[in-house]
C-alpha cells in the first residue's frame, strides 16, 4: 500500500439499502491465479481478478521476475508464465505494500528457485510475523535473513534443489500452508503439509487445476496434502468468483440496517470460507443462497440478504478458520444483536494486519457499544437493534476491514461514526465507499 495522507471520513445513518452489489473478486484466489498461471508454460486468462493493492504487489512481484502480466481493454488479464524453475533473479527489493499474503506466498516461491529476493512492507506489515514461515521454508534449505523478531524487511535466498519435507502445521494457517507447498512445485520428490485443523483450500483446488500432482487425505493427525515437485503446470482460463470477505461487509449492513433488502451475486461459497454467513444465520440472519452452482472447481452462488432481528449467541470456536478475516463484520453484526455475543478461539486476530481484537475492541468502545476484550476475542453487548450511539472518531491502524465494518456501522448510528482513514481500504476493496454512495449511503470527507 502506499504512503499517502490519511483520509479522514464519517458515515451517517441511511435508509434501507436496496438494490444489487456485485463485490470484487476473490483476493485469496486472485493472488493464486496470479501465481500459478506465472509458473504455468504459456498463457493463462484470468477474468474477474480483484485489482486492490495487495494483488497488484503480487502482480509486480512477478513481473520482476520474469512473468508477462498485462490487463487488457476488455478487463481480462493475460498472464504469460515462466514455467516452474524459470524464475528470474529480480533487480530490486519486491515491494509487498500491506499485502502479508503476498509475502509469505512469494517467499515459498523463491525458497526453491536459484534466486534471491529482498521482501518489503508498509508499517503494519512489517509488523506482521514472518517466523511461522521462515521455519519451514528453511528446513526446505532456504537461507533466510530477516529483521528482528523474524519481520520485514527479510531476504530469501533459494535453494535448487530444494530439499522435500513433511511439515506439521503448529497453528493453522493456510498462508504457511500454501507457502510450503509452492515451494514444493520445484523440489525434487513430494512435499508434505499436514494441517490438524482445516484451512481454506484455495491451493489445493488451483494447483491441481493448473496440472500439478497433489493429494490429499484425511487421516487422525488431521488433512495430509502433499504435492509433487518439478511440476508443469498447465496454462488456465480462470474466471474469479466474488470475494466473501468482502461481501460479508454487505450482509451484515442488509441485516441491521431497517428496511434492506440487498442482492449479492456471484460470491464465492467454499466451505472453509463461509464460516460467517453460518454464524450470522445462528443469529437469526435472513441470508437466502440462489442460483448455487459451482465455477472452477469452486461452489458459487447468489445471497439474497435482508434486514433481520438478531440475537446474541456463543460463536462456535470451530469457525474461526473458515472466517478469521470476517471477524471484525460480525463484532458490528454482534453490536446490533439482542443481547450478548460471545466469540472466542481467534487468536490469529491479534497477527492480522492490525491487532483486530484490540482495533475492534477500542472501535466499538469508541461508537458507544459495551464490549469486553478477551486474548482470542471479544464479549459485546447488543443494542437489540436500536441504532449505536455512534460519534468519536475510529483509529483503523492502517487496517483495511477495521475501516470498512466500522463505515457499516455507521450506517445505523445515531450520530456519525468517523474514521482515521480510508486510504487502507483500496488494498481489497478499491470501490467499497463509491458502492456505499451508489446505496444512498453517501460518506462524508473530513479534514485530517
Amino acid at each position: 500500500m502506499s504512503a499517502a495522507a490519511p483520509r479522514p471520513f464519517a458515515v451517517a445513518a441511511s435508509g434501507p439499502l436496496i438494490g444489487c452489489v456485485a463485490v470484487p473478486g476473490d483476493k485469496s484466489i486472485s493472488h493464486r491465479a496470479v501465481m500459478l498461471a506465472s509458473l504455468a508454460v504459456g498463457e493463462s486468462r484470468v477474468e474477474g481478478l480483484l485489482e486492490g493493492e495487495d494483488v497488484l504487489a503480487t502482480a509486480a512481484a512477478l513481473r520482476a521476475m520474469g512473468a508477462t502480466i498485462e490487463r487488457g481493454a476488455d478487463g481480462a488479464w493475460r498472464i504469460h508464465g515462466v514455467g516452474v524453475g524459470g524464475l528470474l533473479q529480480p533487480e530490486a527489493a519486491l515491494a509487498m505494500g500491506n499485502s502479508g499474503t503476498s509475502t509469505r506466498l512469494l517467499m515459498g516461491l523463491v525458497a526453491s528457485h536459484p534466486i534471491t529476493a529482498t521482501f518489503t512492507g508498509d508499517a503494519s506489515l512489517s509488523r506482521r510475523p514472518m517466523a511461522r514461515v521462515i521455519e519451514p521454508l528453511a528446513r526446505m534449505g532456504a537461507d533466510i535473513i530477516a529483521s528482528p523478531a523474524g519481520r520485514l524487511p527479510l531476504m530469501v535466498r533459494g535453494l535448487l534443489p530444494a530439499i522435500p519435507i513433511r511439515y506439521t502445521l503448529p497453528v493453522a494457517s493456510a498462508q504457511v500452508k500454501s507457502a510450503v507447498l509452492l515451494a514444493g512445485l520445484n523440489t525434487p520428490g513430494i512435499t508434505t503439509v499436514v494441517e490438524p485443523v482445516a484451512t481454506r483450500d484455495h491451493s489445493e483446488r488451483m494447483l491441481r487445476g493448473f496440472g500439478a500432482e497433489l493429494t490429499v487425505e484425511e487421516t487422525g493427525e488431521g488433512r495430509v496434502i502433499g504435492v509433487r515437485g518439478e511440476a508443469e503446470l498447465v496454462p488456465q482460463h480462470i474466471i474469479v468468483p466474488g470475494d466473501p470477505s468482502s461481501a460479508a461487509f454487505w450482509t451484515v449492513a442488509a441485516l441491521v440496517v431497517p428496511g434492506s433488502d440487498l442482492l449479492l451475486p456471484n460470491v464465492l461459497l467454499n466451505p472453509t470460507r463461509d464460516g460467517i454467513y453460518r454464524a450470522l444465520r445462528l443469529m437469526g440472519g435472513d441470508i437466502a443462497i440462489v442460483n448455487e452452482r459451482e465455477t472452477g472447481g469452486e461452489r458459487v452462488g447468489d445471497l439474497r440478504v435482508r434486514h433481520s432481528a438478531l440475537t446474541g449467541i456463543e460463536v462456535p470456536p470451530e469457525l474461526a478458520p473458515s472466517m478469521i478475516d470476517e471477524y471484525p463484520a460480525l463484532f458490528v453484526a454482534a453490536a446490533f444483536a439482542q443481547g450478548r455475543t460471545v466469540a472466542r478461539g481467534a487468536h490469529e486476530l491479534r497477527v492480522k494486519e492490525s491487532d483486530r481484537i484490540a482495533a475492534m475492541a477500542a472501535a466499538l468502545g469508541t461508537a458507544g457499544v459495551a464490549v469486553e476484550e478477551h486474548e482470542d476475542g471479544l464479549t459485546i453487548d447488543g443494542t437489540g437493534g436500536e441504532p449505536l450511539p455512534g460519534g468519536g472518531r475510529v483509529a483503523t491502524r492502517l487496517d483495511h476491514r477495521i475501516a470498512m465494518s466500522m463505515a457499516i456501522a455507521g450506517l445505523h448510528s445515531r450520530r456519525p461514526i468517523a474514521i482515521d482513514d480510508a486510504v487502507p481500504i483500496a488494498t481489497s476493496y478499491p470501490t467499497f465507499l463509491a458502492t456505499m454512495a451508489r446505496l444512498g449511503a453517501s460518506p462524508t470527507w473530513l479534514n485530517a
